[in-house]
């Protein structure tokens, strides 16, 4: 498989080398006597260049999941090419800068969410110190930090669909593959992940995004490609494809209703009658603005709530700041180690010069003080148990802590003899 790349479609925002880049690809299930079955992906052609947010949009069975395995190596091409980062996709070496959100999250049930992402970051050969650093900034970023060391099988739908989000981020990747990312997140989750998304675009991340709800690609990506039959049927920027140029909106504040004819009279002058006031309306709040500006409100009224958390901020690592695994971080500890000790010397200088006649010295000094011990009792001898016939003689009073053996010789000197009051 060579690295030669498809021509770069003129909508293409970027330049330089694709990540991927895709040419003539298609891919052909076959039955067992090797007979065309599915024609899952049919001559595609496309490009995914660096520092783009790139959607893949169709619906379902157009060929999007498979066009993603071809890109990870888990699938091979029936004809065509396609390479990512100028290797072809089963190259090792490109694996530990990709990051991977499937379809579907196949997670050990019987690891909880810190042990998932420390099993995964381990695979990456993260350094420890650094690997629990970005683990704790993800839990919180996903909002799973309070269920962090529940069971994955216990989780919901949504909840998995975060621990994934987290683990597919866990090696910092450069390029980001994200399939059907918000199936399953309730509004909040899904407005978290398109502002995750928007953020690593800003960041300088490559993502390609699949789905099929067309509001959550409309609002994040760059340039797009849409598929049906797994045949590419169009392709540009969100601006070139959606943008309507046979009609006019005009935005203003509300106007009166003879405001409004004397536009309408105003625009047939114009344009000789041919062009009219369509229509007049007042604009409308989406349903997603609405329903978190609900919960906006409750947040700030301390509202309790039995779900994942949603106010968790982007993972320091994937923002750019800094962390511990940067030179910066790094020089910082260092000399922070070397302050330390001078302060400890200085915090056990002020603690020797205390006034030994102060409450809290005498205080320590009682409790350390050891007791006397007290002096060795002689150990009571044992009473005969009693004659046949007769009553048991009265327990000797035996001290506090010793052991009463009278009481004990008697129960078992008295065998078959006790009398009738003691059977009582």
């Amino acid at each position: 498989m060579t690295a030669t790349a498809a021509p770069i479609s003129s909508t293409t925002p970027a330049t330089g080398t694709p990540v991927v880049a895709c040419q003539r690809l298609s891919k052909i299930f076959r039955d067992f006597w090797m007979r065309p079955r599915v024609r899952a992906v049919d001559d595609l052609t496309f490009d995914i260049m660096p520092h783009e947010v790139f959607g893949l949009l169709g619906p379902n069975g157009s060929g999007k999941s498979t066009t993603i395995k071809v890109i990870l190596g888990l699938l091979h091409p029936s004809r065509g090419r396609l390479v990512v980062f100028g290797k072809p996709p089963t190259d090792v070496s490109i694996k530990s800068r990709i990051g991977y959100l499937p379809e579907e999250s196949f997670l050990y049930p019987f690891l909880n969410a810190r042990e998932t992402l420390d099993y995964y970051g381990k695979l990456f050969q993260i350094d420890a110190k650094v690997r629990q650093k970005r683990i704790d900034e993800l839990l919180d970023m996903v909002g799973l930090a309070a269920a962090q060391h529940r069971p994955v099988r216990e989780y919901s739908k949504g909840m998995q669909r975060r621990i994934g989000l987290a683990q597919a981020l866990i090696n910092d990747p450069d390029f980001l593959i994200l399939d059907e990312p918000t199936t399953g997140l309730d509004p909040i989750g899904t407005r978290q992940v398109k502002d995750l998304i928007i953020e690593l675009g800003r960041r300088g991340k490559t993502i390609l995004l699949s789905s099929h709800l067309l509001s959550d690609v409309e609002d994040v990506v760059d340039r797009m490609i849409i598929l049906y039959g797994g045949k590419k049927r169009d392709e540009g920027t969100t601006d070139d494809l959606l943008t309507k140029h046979s009609k006019t909106t005009i935005e203003t504040d509300a106007l009166d209703e003879a405001t409004i004819a004397e536009l309408d009279r105003l625009i047939r002058e114009r344009t000789g009658g041919e062009r009219s006031i369509l229509r007049v309306s007042h604009p409308r709040q989406k349903l997603e603005e609405k329903f978190l500006d609900i919960v906006e409100r409750a947040q700030q009224e301390r509202l309790e709530t039995s779900g994942a958390a949603n106010d968790g901020k982007t993972a320091a690592f994937l923002s750019g700041e800094a962390s511990e695994d940067q030179p910066e971080a790094v020089i910082d500890r260092l000399m922070s180690e070397e302050e330390a000790p001078a302060e400890a010397e200085t915090t056990h200088a002020a603690a020797t010069e205390a006034p030994e006649n102060e409450p809290e010295a005498n205080v320590v000094a009682e409790l350390m003080t050891e007791s006397e011990p007290e002096p060795e009792r002689a150990p009571v001898p044992a009473s005969p148990g009693p004659e046949p016939g007769q009553p048991p003689a009265p327990a000797p009073r035996v001290d506090e802590g010793e052991v009463d053996r009278g009481v004990i010789d008697s129960l078992l000197g008295g065998g078959d003899d006790e009398s009738p009051e003691r059977t009582r």
